[in-house]
């Protein structure tokens, strides 16, 4: 048995309470952009930034549109752009909008797939605001990056702001001082996940940092301790213990940062103590699963297999049997040659792609209530037409472009973590 792949579509009327983490998901995404928040799904009761952009109306041609019109309209754009176009889809986006992307994958994936077609001239990135922002750092000059609607941010992403990590920064070197040790190692490297602004990238870029993925954060993290007595892990604080304890740093050296709070709510003593200082961010999709939903699966589905995602807490990735990222989850999924019961800790958007996919196996979503990234969900195919149709017409909508100083900075640390290769 394989679960039924999960669409989420403006005629979703259907879809009852008791099945969604909110009946606000039958209603289209457009309904939400006026309205301050990321909208229903996983991470609708998380606090979004003032200034965090907004979506536009979307024309009512598209509003209205039926999926079959909406189809035709974004194959004859794409056939009417040809070479010039490439389309990004992240693994988290509806079905609806995968079937028209040229390249699938993770964020930092799609970012590298997007610099294999240098003779496009547009390219339409389906996921949230920091990938497209990835996009043009690497991108090809003359080429534009286009996010189909401005709203779909990140709310991990958002909980490391430029601000309150320079005011961590300036509390750290006051406490740590500048100086290296007698090895040559600084007090403390900022390393910061994907999965944040290009502000933070930059930032990094300029102290001597990184940038990581779920799927390299382990080498990264080796690189910052050959250069640093500790490190400054943002925004996810589970991607950040998860792997550092895996390399066998104590826990008690592993201090959260709490931006709110002076020294992040720590004394000095547990600061100069420290290893790796975790900043209070988190993805709310991953933080739904718990060790109960791994035990009920245990329970009923005898041999299963449990893989989840590095960012869910602590307790869910020690429970599971193994933890990787998108790319480790599929490529595990795909290489069983055996028919095997999948439990699957991410996105449901995913999860259920893998389940049509892989029809050999009984593949299901450790969290029984359909929850998916709140933000991801922005993309819809009105606004991939919306978006296809302006570029057919010359016009450029929604282009999201970096700074030439922080894309340059940036792009140090970006290229660094590229340099950072697996030992043996």
């Amino acid at each position: 048995m394989t679960i039924q792949s999960f669409r989420l579509t403006p005629t979703a009327a259907a879809l009852s309470a008791d099945a969604v983490c909110t009946p606000d998901l039958a209603e289209a995404p457009w309904t939400f952009d006026s309205v301050p928040g990321y909208g229903p799904g996983s991470s609708m009761t998380d606090v979004i930034p003032a200034g965090a952009p907004r979506q536009g109306a979307l024309p009512e041609e598209y509003r209205t549109a039926s999926a079959d019109e909406l189809d035709a309209r974004i194959r004859a754009a794409k056939d009417a752009l040809g070479e010039r176009l490439v389309i990004l889809g992240h693994h988290y986006q509806r079905d609806e909008i995968i079937e028209y992307a040229d390249f699938v994958g993770d964020s930092f994936q799609l970012a590298n797939a997007a610099q294999s077609k240098p003779e496009a001239e547009h390219i339409v990135f389906c996921g949230v605001h920091f990938m497209a922002e990835t996009a043009d750092i690497l991108a090809q000059p003359g080429q534009s990056v286009v996010l189909p609607n401005l709203a779909a941010g990140c709310s991990m992403a958002d909980m490391a702001d430029i601000d309150s990590v320079q005011a961590c920064w300036e509390q750290l070197e006051a406490l740590y001082g500048t100086e290296p040790d007698a090895s040559g190692r600084v007090p403390v490297i900022p390393v910061t996940y994907m999965n944040s602004s290009a502000a933070l990238k930059g930032f990094c870029g300029e102290h001597g940092g990184i940038v990581c993925t779920s799927s390299n954060a382990e080498t990264v993290l080796e690189w910052a301790f050959e250069r640093g007595q500790r490190v400054l892990f943002f925004p996810d604080q589970h991607l950040g213990r998860n792997t550092a304890k895996a390399m066998g740093v104590p826990l008690e050296q592993m201090p959260m940062w709490n931006p709110r709070k002076p020294l992040g709510g720590n004394t000095s003593a547990d600061l100069l103590d420290a290893r790796v200082l975790l900043w209070h961010g988190f993805c709310s999709v991953h933080k739904r699963f718990t060790t109960a939903q791994i035990d009920k699966a245990r329970a009923e589905h005898p041999g299963v297999r449990v893989i989840v995602h590095p960012e869910c807490p602590m307790p869910v990735v020690d429970a599971a049997d193994e933890a990787g990222s998108t790319d480790y989850i599929q490529k595990a999924v795909a290489a069983a040659t055996q028919p095997t019961t999948f439990a699957i800790g991410t996105e449901i958007n995913m999860v259920s792609r893998l389940a049509a996919e892989h029809p050999q196996h009984e593949i299901f979503c450790l969290d029984p209530v359909i929850c998916p990234c709140s933000t991801m969900y922005r993309i819809h195919p009105g606004y991939l037409a919306w978006v296809l149709e302006a570029l057919v017409r010359g016009e450029v909508l929604n282009q999201i472009t970096v700074s030439e100083h922080v894309a340059a900075t940036a792009k140090v640390a970006l290229e660094r973590m590229l340099a950072a290769k697996p030992k043996g």
